[in-house]
């Protein structure tokens, strides 16, 4: 392994991969200037090439966690809870020449990418999980984004005990990579609302935090620093690292 990335690596795994991020390792701006370092750098050397390690049926976890905040209570998700997800409407705008509303059926019809791959999570679990969607690669080029489009915004459905929206980022690049995906299912089964039904994001390559669950709007922007505190996501914009690759 190349040694920059093993350093890169490491340190992110310290920060990210083996305590919950209110301790005090996470708290130190030395670690954070370093990690944004790592970030950078695994983001440059690994790119769209790095894969996440596939695993075999046998290793997949029965009982998925939910984790995170509960279910959304938003009146508008309940509703479409109650009639399975049947007026889900997804609609792709911002910096797009193109843009689109998708139902189900016809994201259905697109989701060609099917993997069993590892979930990291921020507070240092990891089970397995068969994810089922559309790679958000060429599902993006459907709505083509503008030469002035550099970030994907992902809304969620969910808010805080505040009423603060939930949202996530990721820029084209990491969207771009081959097992990014808007997931429909998991271990053979549509999603559930508990695992952010009726679609979420699925980036294997990160740490889970950045998947964003319930998702009602996908936006293309130049710049996130007009979206919620303007630090790409809900957690980022509470002290989480904007990239988290593992």
């Amino acid at each position: 392994m190349n040694r920059r990335l093993f350093v890169a690596s490491s340190i992110s795994a310290a920060l990210a991969g083996c305590a919950p991020v209110s301790n005090a390792l996470n708290n130190s701006a030395p670690v954070h200037n370093a990690l944004g370092i790592a970030g950078n750098l695994n983001h440059l050397v690994i790119g769209t090439r790095g894969l996440a390690k596939l695993y075999p049926d046998s290793a997949i976890t029965l009982d998925y966690p939910t984790n995170g905040n509960s279910t959304p209570s938003d009146a508008t998700y309940q509703r479409l809870v109650q009639n399975r997800f049947a007026d889900y409407r997804l609609p792709v705008d911002g910096l797009v020449d193109h843009p689109q509303t998708f139902d189900l059926r016809q994201l259905r019809a697109l989701a060609t990418l099917r993997e069993t791959t590892r979930h990291d999570c921020v507070e240092g679990w990891s089970v397995v999980g068969k994810w089922t969607g559309v790679p958000l690669g060429a599902f993006l080029k459907l709505v083509r984004p503008k030469p002035s489009a550099r970030y994907v915004v992902f809304h969620s459905f969910d808010r805080d005990q505040d009423g603060t929206p939930f949202y996530g980022s990721i820029d084209l690049h990491q969207a771009a990579h081959p097992q990014t995906q808007l997931a429909l299912d998991l271990n053979g089964r549509p999603l559930d609302p508990g695992h952010g039904a009726p679609v979420r994001l699925w980036i294997p390559t990160q740490l889970g935090y950045k998947s964003t669950k319930w998702v009602h709007r996908i936006e293309l922007v130049d710049s996130f620093k007009h979206i919620g505190g303007g630090s790409g996501g809900y957690w980022e914009d509470n002290g989480y690292e904007w990239y988290a690759g593992i």
